[in-house]
């Protein structure tokens, strides 16, 4: 090895930085149309139902396709499946500045979500093949905060551009930048480290002995058998729990700050999403340093236990701020948030470590589960705010304490399952492909069942 390759080079910190901004622009993207709804539905006469169902329809198509879009990833590399996927969802975002009715805009908005299903598996795959096991909690942490930066930012620059180009351009600007970043990454990425000009020999070597690592899972072990495994069922139901706390943030808390507190108080809202960046890298650097201590299991759980525990503070002490101010209760609901963000680097690492070089499909499982949690508390909020009270901390109707302590019992089942998750359990190659089936078959009927559920009470039973 020549003296320049005894200075690692740091591509794989690039990539990191790459996947922020990919992060970013999924999440502006999906905004967008929430800050132009108003617009979208004046001009193309949609009524406030049909909205809601162009809202849902992207949650559907989105969930549905996870599994699928992360196989893409793991058997054809993350390269061709983050193009096709920012392509193909760039140009829907674009395409639904030229609707002309609410069917078209739902239609748009169903392929929308269809091609960003790929988003997260997909750059999954890539931190996997790019980064050692001991380095990525930390670039999940940051890799995953852009989302939320897009988010926060999009709540005070979408308007502004709605108000200057239109809602029509708008699109066709959010699609653009989904474009330039896509064309940025065909031209930088390889799928591994080794085929990218710019990553010498140390880092490659780096990489490569830091991927092997004992949490690898073997390639031979079934997918069907990884994703009905104990800890696989485990992970899904913390997820869920920690998207039906998080998601509030992107449907119900503008409109809740206005209802409650009058007009000028959603100017807060953008709160919880920005410290919610700072919780990502607060986990991801924690959970770096524990594995760099010797702690595997821990630096997963960890992280994971302190979220969700500050999930449930945070969410009971937001149940005593209904009769004070604005900012008050925006701060102790974002001690929740804070929380529950900082559970999201653990997640997606122990999909890593369970899924290894399947980590695409198996990362797609629970992000699919977690955002059917995230569709239900959109379906579910309201109605717990009309009709739930629970004695001494939801004493009456007309705000979401009842919300708030639901939540915060789900947050309470998270921290249980993160005490009975472990990395390094091994599974049992010893049964058979017909039970492997059979459970594979009960897993899927039962996320079909809750579907349904959803499906039929959003239709027909919420006004």
């Amino acid at each position: 090895m020549n003296s320049s390759n005894h200075k690692m080079t740091h591509k794989r910190q690039m990539l990191i930085g790459l996947l922020f901004l990919h992060a970013m622009n999924t999440f502006m993207d999906r905004i967008c149309i929430s800050t132009a709804s108003n617009l979208i539905m004046s001009d193309l006469d949609i009524s406030p139902q049909m909205m809601g169902n162009i809202f849902g329809i992207f949650a559907v198509s989105y969930a549905l396709l996870q599994v699928p879009a992360g196989w893409f990833a793991d058997v054809y590399g993350p390269k061709k499946a983050l193009l096709i996927v920012v392509g193909f969802w760039s140009s829907f975002t674009a395409l639904s500045g030229a609707a002309w009715n609410a069917v078209s805009m739902l239609v748009i908005r169903f392929f929308f979500g269809a091609g960003e299903a790929g988003a997260f598996p997909g750059a999954t795959r890539a931190v996997f093949n790019w980064v050692p096991a001991k380095e990525r909690g930390l670039a999940n942490g940051i890799f995953h905060s852009g989302g939320r930066v897009g988010a926060a930012l999009s709540l005070f620059l979408m308007p502004f551009l709605i108000r200057v180009v239109g809602w029509r351009w708008t699109f066709v600007i959010n699609g653009a930048i989904g474009i330039v970043w896509g064309v940025v990454y065909l031209l930088w990425f390889r799928n591994h480290p080794k085929d990218h000009p710019g990553v010498n020999d140390a880092e490659r070597e780096y990489i490569e002995s830091g991927i092997q690592d004992d949490l690898t899972v073997d390639e031979k072990i079934p997918f069907g058998l990884i994703i009905t495994s104990p800890n696989m069922l485990l992970a899904m139901t913390q997820y869920i729990a920690s998207n039906m706390t998080f998601f509030i943030t992107l449907t119900w808390l503008f409109p809740y700050m206005k209802t409650q507190w009058g007009e000028g108080a959603e100017i807060y809202t953008p709160i919880p999403l920005i410290l919610g960046m700072i919780a990502h890298w607060t986990a991801g650097g924690l959970i770096t340093y524990l594995y760099k201590k010797g702690y595997h299991v821990g630096s997963r759980r960890v992280p994971a236990i302190i979220g969700f525990s500050m999930g449930v503070i945070g969410l009971i002490i937001s149940t005593q701020m209904a009769d004070s101010t604005p900012l008050a209760f925006i701060l102790s609901f974002s001690i929740a948030i804070f929380g529950v963000e900082m559970t999201i680097a653990p997640s997606w690492t122990f999909c890593m470590d369970i899924g290894g070089k399947k980590s695409g499909a198996v990362s797609g499982t629970m992000n699919m589960l977690g955002n059917l949690g995230s569709a239900a508390s959109a379906i579910i909020f309201p109605y717990f705010v009309a009709n739930i009270t629970i004695p001494f901390f939801a004493e009456k109707t007309g705000n979401a304490n009842s919300f708030f302590i639901f939540a915060a019992f789900l947050n309470l089942v998270a921290i249980i399952c993160w005490f009975l998750m472990n990395p390094r359990k091994p599974l049992d190659t010893s049964i058979s492909k017909e039970k492997i089936r059979f459970r594979v078959i009960l897993l899927l009927g039962s996320i079909a069942v809750l579907f349904v559920l959803l499906t039929v009470y959003k239709t027909f039973f919420l006004k």
